[in-house]
């Protein structure tokens, strides 16, 4: 049997949903398959790159005075809470996903090694109902 690390790496590169991990500094650490499916980018483009490749210019200063602030208070407003945001595909269009993210904190005691970002295209379904509503 593989080791835990093995099976929880086999298990993000199966996951259907896009998995973005990312350093304390906002740089890509970890990008699943599934985030080249819906982001656009391999994991070749999209590692080493700020999170600012999938996140569309308006929405930039308000990410990283989030992120910052999770970074250092070592807690954030929508932990683990289901958010509908937009994002950027590769191809330049805006998604809408809706993404649920996470602290990734070390062993040691206030030690943030980064975040984790879980996200699916939900932009068919936000048309959609918009489209409902107009009518």
């Amino acid at each position: 049997m593989e080791d835990r690390s093995q099976w929880a790496e086999r298990i993000i590169d199966q996951i259907a949903d896009a998995v973005v991990v990312a350093d304390r500094s906002g740089v890509i650490v970890r990008w699943n398959d599934a985030s080249a499916v819906l982001f656009g980018f391999t994991a070749e483009e999209a590692l080493g790159q700020s999170l600012d490749l999938i996140i569309p210019e308006h929405l930039r200063a308000s990410h990283w005075r989030g992120f910052e602030s999770a970074m250092t208070k070592g807690a954030m407003k929508l932990q683990g809470r289901p958010t509908l945001t937009r994002a950027l595909h590769k191809g330049g269009r805006k998604l809408y996903v809706e993404m649920t993210f996470a602290i990734v904190k070390g062993e040691a005691e206030g030690e943030m090694l980064g975040s984790v970002a879980v996200a699916r295209d939900v932009t068919e379904r936000v048309e959609r109902e918009r489209a409902a509503r107009a009518s």
